[in-house]
């Protein structure tokens, strides 16, 4: 099948066909600055140079129009006609506790959609917008709602439980619930091949560094904890997130500097992290040519960063009575070596021991950079959520059409 991937936010659409008889990608590219000056479609099909397209997208709407466009285009095109498109994944972040699984989107799974909204406001709305406008440009082509939440859905309750009343957890379905989940399922099913040992047997830990980041603990293929909780602001550091923190410290902050609502949510989600401590980027790879210059907070933000990420690891070796396997992924997990390398200092007794030479060597690809003697293996392996989504899409698609 060929399946439209989407992902939207608030002012950006990506998108990716993928031919899921190959696997492989046939065209990719970005929508950005929807409603805004400057608006530019970047795309790029898989056997020619990327081009760009500048226009007046003002909404979503008139964004899938541009990609439906695009893949059709007689000079950077990869389809002839609408139909090709056989099927439509969405990313969508939040599925609550009642999606433990992909599903196909109906007028039905809108409504449900609408009432998650409240537990990801600042994404489940812009990917309902996604989905509307698909269902406007592309009438009658089957669409499936993927669910970053899905893949952690059987965490157990001591681990997702915090400590508030109950009521609380009833009342307004406050747990963890976590995220990234479609990136910690690719990584561990191809950690699972990388180790020549089924999923059932490995106790791994998969690390999924970008701009946001999170850590996640699977018992022999099951999520049964990781680091995002009942938002994607708790646990590791991030580029402007806060991670964990006192949750005294903010009503502290609130009181000391009069904030509102609006202005502490904005504090911990845009204005912390390696951006807020450093004071230089959110950026990892300007964090890192920051502090080799000696700039003292950038170093700090560094330090704090893998030190968080090293506490993390240890205690989910802990919380599963030991490890198999380590992955690095995503944009920082899978380019920088100095994260990897400091983030596993000293856990020797975990049998996590990296070799320098590989870890320096490896910048974006998938590899092994343990020590030939280490008992724990510790990998770097390229994300691809695209492609669980578009799986993912093809299987619901396929038994909707048999049903």
């Amino acid at each position: 099948m060929k399946i439209l991937v989407i992902n939207c936010g608030s002012s950006s659409v990506k998108y990716q066909l993928i031919d899921t008889e190959t696997e492989a990608a046939l065209a990719k590219g970005t929508v950005s600055r929807i409603g805004m000056t400057g608006s530019v479609l970047t795309h790029k099909p898989h056997d020619r140079p990327e081009i760009k397209v500048s226009g007046e997208i003002l909404d979503h709407i008139v964004a899938i129009e541009y990609v439906v466009s695009i893949l059709l285009s007689e000079n950077h095109g990869v389809i002839k006609e609408r139909s090709e498109i056989e099927a439509i994944g969405h990313r969508v972040v939040h599925g609550g506790e009642k999606f433990s699984d992909s599903v196909l989107i109906t007028p039905e799974l809108m409504s449900e959609l609408r009432n998650l909204i409240e537990l990801a406001p600042l994404h489940n709305p812009h990917n309902i917008r996604g989905i509307n406008a698909c269902l406007k440009t592309l009438p009658g082509v089957p669409m499936v709602a993927v669910f970053d939440t899905a893949f952690h859905h059987k965490i157990p309750a001591h681990a997702y439980i915090y400590g508030l009343p109950y009521v609380m957890y009833k009342r307004y379905g406050i747990r963890r619930y976590g995220f990234h989940g479609t990136s910690h399922k690719y990584v561990s099913e191809r950690a699972e091949q990388m180790l020549g040992k089924p999923l059932s047997e490995l106790r791994l830990i998969t690390c999924h560094l970008g701009n946001g980041a999170s850590v996640a603990a699977i018992d022999r293929g099951v999520s049964i904890d990781t680091s995002m909780g009942f938002t994607p602001l708790e646990g590791l550091l991030m580029g402007t997130r806060s991670g964990d923190l006192d949750p005294a410290i903010i009503l502290h902050i609130m009181a000391r500097e009069e904030l509102t609502l609006h202005e502490a949510n904005t504090l911990l989600n845009k204005h912390s992290g390696l951006a807020g401590i450093s004071g230089v980027s959110s950026d990892m790879r300007e964090i890192i040519e920051s502090a080799h210059e000696k700039h003292s907070n950038a170093k700090l933000a560094l330090n704090a960063y893998c030190y968080r990420l090293k506490k993390y690891i240890a205690s989910y070796a802990g919380v599963m009575g030991g490890l198999d396997g380590l992955v690095f992924t995503a944009g920082v997990g899978e380019n920088s070596p100095d994260v990897r390398w400091l983030s596993c200092e000293n856990l020797e007794f975990l049998g996590i021991k990296l070799d320098k030479t590989k870890n320096n060597q490896v910048v974006g690809k998938e590899m092994d950079i343990s020590t030939d003697d280490a008992t724990v293996r510790t990998l770097v392996i390229p994300t691809n959520e695209e492609l669980v989504i578009a799986r993912d899409t093809q299987r619901i698609a396929q038994a909707a059409a048999k049903a």
